[in-house]
């Protein structure tokens, strides 16, 4: 499923970007539609959110996934023969990103909140740096599809992307009945929300995780003005812009593959803090490089930190988060992944309008790393999270009882 997710996500930038080049746009009008794409991904997740967390909690959460890959196939077959056609055009690409965005709204807690039923609490670091591999793969194959692809037939990523979507879809089927926790607390839809929130706002480790994640991406995400880099900055084309796409996945993968081997231990706070600190940097001197090797370099270490602090958060927060709540948590921490990612390339987007590629992104990483020095201060828990253990018995019940208090 990810490899098509991404397959589909570089193309539909890539066409977003040339069709409005080639209607006589500027780098900057262009940049300001690939901003247009990011929020109109985004809009869907923050307005769906809260309700596709309560039902990855209420519903079954195979079902769920099933359909919300179902309509991702759907949009793929859309978008092939929209390209086959030769009837591409913004409006087409910009309505297929609003259903991309309801459909993921709904899957990401629905899987994700699917990974603590499926294997022992003790080897969950191990299976998320698993799941990792499997998403950075999807990371690293996806952008090549859709690059290299392209180049034989621009149509020809979307159907590759469509079969994909279908084995995705028979694999979610074959997943047997899993065990669930049932919900306590409010009967009430709109209460089971405001619960799920008000843990979030409680737990500092998992709030700090959460939010570290929000800031840092938000203002340090390039990957919005690739097409940008591919075509006027390093001229490197189609398959250019496929390797800048896969530069971070493999970073992220062999960090991944890395932790799958060697779990992390101790000290994980102040590591997921420097992880995304070098993530910044690493960001900065991407947007000042003129050359491939050393984009693709900088490209390749910001997925590998940004691997290791997805790794540390994603264990954090599952395991320090009540079965019951898993579904309801996991969505507001996709949503702020989701803030970060396509809210950040509309952000990333809008401010290459305004002053351009280069100053966007260098000035996103020296934000990041302001966020990581307000951090150290503002969340200490995290400084002083040494292991992935989550409270005690005590604590986790304190937690509770000041989700409910005034």
């Amino acid at each position: 499923m990810t490899l098509a997710q991404y397959a589909m996500l570089l193309i539909i930038g890539w066409q977003t970007y040339n069709i409005a080049r080639d209607s006589g746009m500027s780098v900057a009008g262009a940049s300001g539609q690939l901003a247009l794409i990011g929020l109109l991904q985004f809009l869907p997740l923050f307005f769906l959110t809260p309700f596709s967390g309560l039902a990855a909690d209420l519903l079954d959460r195979r079902t769920v996934a099933k359909a919300t890959v179902a309509l991702q196939a759907l949009c793929a077959l859309a978008l092939a023969g929209t390209t086959w056609s030769g009837d591409m055009g913004l409006p087409v690409l910009f309505s297929i990103a609003v259903l991309l965005g309801i459909a993921r709204a709904f899957t990401g807690p629905a899987i994700s909140s699917l990974a603590p039923n499926l294997v022992p609490k003790a080897v969950l670091p191990n299976a998320i740096a698993l799941g990792s591999i499997a998403w950075q793969a999807g990371m690293i194959v996806g952008p090549a599809i859709g690059g290299y692809f392209y180049e034989v037939e621009p149509a020809l990523p979307y159907g590759i992307a469509f079969l994909l979507f279908l084995l995705s879809f028979i694999a979610l089927s074959r997943i047997g009945e899993v065990p669930r926790s049932t919900i306590s607390g409010s009967k009430r839809p709109i209460g089971q929300i405001i619960e799920g929130l008000a843990y979030v706002r409680h737990n500092k480790i998992v709030l700090g995780s959460i939010t570290l994640d929000l800031f840092a991406v938000f203002l340090a995400g390039a990957t919005a003005l690739f097409p940008v880099y591919a075509r006027d900055i390093l001229q490197v084309g189609a398959p250019g812009l496929s390797q800048l796409a896969a530069a971070p996945a493999i970073g992220a993968a062999l960090t991944a593959l890395w932790f799958s081997f060697r779990p992390l231990q101790t000290g994980v706070g102040p590591k997921m803090l420097a992880a995304v600190a070098v993530f910044a940097v690493a960001t900065i001197i991407f947007a000042f490089s003129r050359t491939m090797p050393l984009s693709l370099a900088a490209l390749f270490i910001i997925g590998a930190a940004d691997m290791f602090s997805v790794y540390i958060r994603g264990s954090l927060i599952q395991l320090h988060t009540p079965d019951e709540k898993r579904g309801r948590v996991s969505a507001v921490s996709q949503l702020t992944i989701s803030a970060s990612n396509e809210l950040g390339d509309a952000f990333s987007g809008g401010l290459a309008a305004l002053f351009g590629p280069v100053v966007a992104v260098a000035s996103g990483g020296a934000g990041a790393l302001v966020v990581v020095a307000a951090y150290l201060g503002l969340f200490p828990e995290l400084r002083r999270a040494r292991t992935f253990d989550p409270p005690d018995e005590l604590s986790m019940t304190d937690i509770e009882q000041r989700e409910t208090a005034p």
